[in-house]
């Protein structure tokens, strides 16, 4: 199915800082930007995949590091000249495990890092970040419906807007947003699913109510829209084909 190309004129000559800018969401998002005349600032934490995703888009920088390291975060602003119109990060992935086989340590580190990094990330950019600008993070729908294996996921799907409507209070006018996604066919998808990646995406493919499977460029148009809309904050927003509508 052919789908228009997004109007991405407001972009230009803008720059928006891409966390999570090596592979999958990320990676379109800067391809997206950079296709309507803006700048990328491009981080992530694999350097050579970095290296190679910049070959293709000529950022103005890059900055290899991992992004839960909040002291790490808070240099890289503070190290960041001038100020930038967006940022977006679309790092973190879901965390499945049943309280059967909870590793305690493990569950408090995998809440604990998100919510730190979104937290790092909203108070270390706020001096970098014009007025009218946005913060944009990437969450998901999938822990919305309880199950066994999603506590901490459906904890986190819970608190991420909750958190970005409070900041959107506390860091305004700079715009705060969320973008939850139900499955989306990257990489990190690949890697969880393994051999049933594709059993998956026929699944889809015949049960979502667009017929279809949606992708990483899917998302990074809604992440540009949020960006040049400037009446969006403190909002969540799904992008999921209707995977919700669906009996559970």
């Amino acid at each position: 199915m052919m789908r228009s190309k997004p109007n991405h004129d407001h972009l230009a000559d803008q720059t928006v800082v891409v966390i999570g800018a090596s592979a999958g969401i990320g990676l379109e998002t800067a391809r997206h930007v950079r296709a309507g005349g803006g700048q990328v600032v491009m981080v992530g934490r694999n350097p050579e995949r970095l290296q190679q995703a910049a070959l293709e888009l000529r950022p103005l920088s890059i900055a290899a590091f991992d992004a839960t390291d909040t002291d790490r975060i808070k240099q890289f602003f503070q190290d960041l000249p001038g100020t930038v119109d967006h940022v977006i990060s679309t790092v973190g992935g879901p965390s499945y495990m049943s309280l059967a086989g909870m590793d305690l340590a493990e569950a408090r580190r995998h809440f604990g890092e998100r919510l730190a990094m979104t937290l790092g990330i909203a108070l270390y950019s706020r001096d970098k970040v014009r007025a009218g600008g946005t913060l944009l993070f990437i969450g998901g729908t999938g822990g919305r419906r309880p199950a066994v294996g999603m506590t901490v996921a459906s904890a986190l799907t819970a608190a991420l807007p909750a958190l970005t409507a409070n900041l959107a209070l506390e860091l305004a006018p700079i715009r705060v947003n969320l973008i939850a996604a139900g499955f989306v066919d990257t990489p990190l998808s690949a890697s969880l699913l393994g051999d049933q990646l594709e059993a998956r995406r026929e699944e889809l493919r015949t049960t979502l109510p667009i017929r279809r499977v949606v992708g990483p460029e899917d998302v990074a148009a809604l992440a540009v829209h949020i960006m040049c809309n400037d009446a969006l904050t403190g909002g969540t927003y799904d992008i999921d084909g209707g995977q919700q509508l669906l009996p559970h």
